[in-house]
């Protein structure tokens, strides 16, 4: 008889055995607490450390979610690049609010972002645009990212389009991608801990200035 459900998830339950986090722990500063964690996070080696998954909603409320990649942060917020007509771009388009999660299981933690989202400049949007792999540049042209297509082959007939447009040129930053960067309205910092008293510590934005909560696990 093939495993149930339910016995083939318990056999993955694993209990949490890492240290604590505790307020005295915390740098008063998110950004900097951050970096300590997104720099023990790349000392393990963990695969794309810098990958989140992005919340979002439409102007009707209707969720999405989806993998994309850190690509800069600093006190302003978390910086990503995507095209503006995908879904991600016209929900918050409409509904400038965002939630973002870092999970790096291996260090049985999490950090969760939520605030308000708008587009960088266009000089940084370039300035980044410039450092991307040609091929991944002329595919920010060639793809209506998000809308159905008929098959494969219509995306590489599109991108052969913009190969020829461009051989022999620097391709330019398409007018409909660019950069969006989510400033924080809280950070959570979360540490797995046993017995499910996981530790969860948040900073708030308040006024200039940011305060520190413990939620209940």
């Amino acid at each position: 008889m093939a495993e149930g459900l339910s016995a083939r998830l318990a056999r993955l339950r694993r209990e949490y055995s890492a240290a604590g986090l505790t307020e005295a722990m915390l740098d008063p500063d998110p950004v900097l607490q951050f970096t300590a964690w997104f720099d023990d996070a790349v000392k393990i080696g963990i695969n794309e450390p810098n990958a989140m998954t992005l919340a979002t909603a439409s102007a009707a409320g209707v969720p999405s979610a989806r993998t994309v990649l850190l690509k800069g942060y600093d006190e302003r917020g978390f910086v990503f690049f995507t095209n503006y007509a995908s879904r991600k771009g016209a929900d918050l388009g409409a509904n400038p609010r965002a939630g973002l999660v870092f999970p790096w299981i291996q260090l049985q933690r999490q950090v969760l972002v939520a605030g308000a989202a708008r587009r960088v400049s266009r000089a940084d949007s370039a300035a980044y645009f410039a450092t991307r792999p040609r091929g991944a540049q002329i595919s920010a042209w060639a793809s209506e990212q998000s809308s159905v297509i008929g098959g494969r082959a219509h995306l590489l007939a599109a991108r052969a389009q913009i190969e020829k447009r461009y051989a022999g040129h620097d391709v330019p930053l398409p007018p409909h991608w660019g950069g969006m960067r989510v400033r924080p309205q809280t950070i959570e910092f979360w540490q797995g801990r046993a017995d499910r008293t996981h530790d969860r510590l948040r900073y708030r934005r308040s006024g200039r200035g940011w305060v520190i909560e413990r939620l209940a696990p």
